[in-house]
């Protein structure tokens, strides 16, 4: 579960991170993308390789981060159930799932 999220810091499990994070099953993992406010499908290769029931997209604090058209299109294609939301909203939405059991993956950006 992520305990705690404010701009640029999280905390998931007790730990903090200052970086933008996946949450997969038990771990937790930086996560860096190739162009940083975009989101294409290799930067979502390890968390999609787990084939979670639903992933959910952190885009920032003010929703700068994109997740284009080809990314959503090819997460769909994989049966993957995906949302994308501001990452406060995200946090919730997946702290939620956790909650009810559902397998959820949760990639998140910190800051704007």
């Amino acid at each position: 579960m992520v305990e705690r999220y404010r701009f640029g810091h999280v905390e998931v499990d007790g730990r903090a991170y200052d970086h933008d994070i996946t949450v997969l099953g038990n771990t937790v993992n930086a996560w860096w993308r190739d162009k940083g406010h975009r989101v294409s499908k290799a930067d979502l290769e390890e968390v999609l390789a787990a084939r979670p029931e639903t992933l959910i997209v952190g885009t920032g604090a003010f929703g700068m981060m994109r997740m284009p058209d080809e990314t959503r299109a090819y997460v769909d294609g994989l049966g993957i159930e995906l949302a994308t939301a501001k990452t406060a909203k995200a946090v919730e939405h997946f702290n939620a799932l956790q909650a009810a059991g559902r397998d959820a993956a949760l990639a998140i950006h910190l800051t704007c």
